[in-house]
């Protein structure tokens, strides 16, 4: 749950699957007060245009939607007697764009696409407004969500300084490799890391990924944060475990554990909620600002 303020107004918005969802609870504060938030929500629903907009938006994003229930409730909108509710609109077309919640963060949310819609209603002014703070939010975001990835990025180079120092000092002296083959023990200690994390060598995502391999990107090019974490600790393990004398198969066991451990731990934490609690007090920072102003 993340928040921007529109005109003094928080609006809270939640991310269901990578998508964003705005609350037009919240969003109804512009115009009216909290308590009428319902009807003005029922109101807007209710109208023709809306009702179009809606099926139009599910049958595009929705393969689960029920058409034909849309295409009944599209004749009858417009007429005095018809009537439409969230949650009738739910679960008479199993539609995903718009729904209700109820407790701490309770109200009615929408799609970013339906809740700019349904700003324009409000006041066409107050959704242009809206769009601008949620594009800052957004490039904030992304600004420090890249930050954070080319942090961790850094740090995995750095741990594998030292990983292929402890292959240089304890496994090329012992292999009795030419120096001209040493490489080979190098990538093979290498693909020993992207089997625990990837699950694949190099030359199989490289076949496996033949466009990507000609551009320049190679398989840690397309790790997540989360990977790229475990991947600087698992480079940094297996140096130890090298300079302990462990052999391939216990060093395996050993890495796989802990990539499994460690991989459950990271999947568990929203890896951007320090993100956007920097990017809030970040905000609130900039309205701060234009108040003293």
């Amino acid at each position: 749950m993340s928040k921007i303020t529109v005109d003094h107004i928080d609006i809270s918005i939640t991310s269901i699957n990578d998508q964003d969802y705005f609350c037009l609870t919240d969003m109804v504060k512009r115009k009216e007060d909290t308590g009428r938030a319902a009807d003005i929500i029922k109101n807007w629903i209710r109208n023709r245009a809306t009702i179009e907009f809606l099926g139009t938006w599910e049958t595009i994003y929705n393969p689960n939607f029920k058409v034909v229930e849309f295409d009944h409730f599209r004749r009858e909108a417009g007429v005095p007697t018809f009537t439409m509710s969230v949650s009738n609109w739910i679960e008479s077309t199993n539609a995903i764009g718009i729904f209700a919640r109820s407790g701490r963060y309770g109200g009615t949310y929408a799609h970013k696409d339906i809740a700019f819609e349904f700003g324009s209603a409000i006041s066409p002014v107050f959704k242009l407004y809206i769009i601008r703070e949620y594009q800052r939010l957004k490039e904030l975001e992304n600004k420090q969500y890249g930050l954070e990835w080319n942090v961790k990025r850094i740090l995995s180079k750095a741990n594998y300084q030292i990983h292929t120092t402890a292959v240089r000092d304890y496994l090329i002296p012992k292999a009795g490799y030419t120096q001209a083959k040493e490489w080979l023990l190098y990538a093979d200690e290498a693909d020993l890391l992207n089997l625990v994390l990837f699950r694949c060598t190099a030359k199989q995502w490289r076949d496996a990924n033949p466009g990507r391999h000609l551009a320049g990107e190679n398989i840690r090019d397309m790790a997540s944060i989360n990977e790229l974490t475990i991947l600087s600790n698992l480079e940094n393990l297996n140096s130890v475990l090298i300079k302990a004398g462990l052999d391939k198969r216990e060093r395996f066991k050993i890495l796989d554990e802990t990539c499994n451990d460690q991989r459950k731990t990271l999947e568990q934490l929203d890896i951007l909620k320090s993100i956007k609690r920097e990017k809030e007090s970040s905000f609130r920072e900039l309205e701060n600002k234009k108040s003293d102003k």
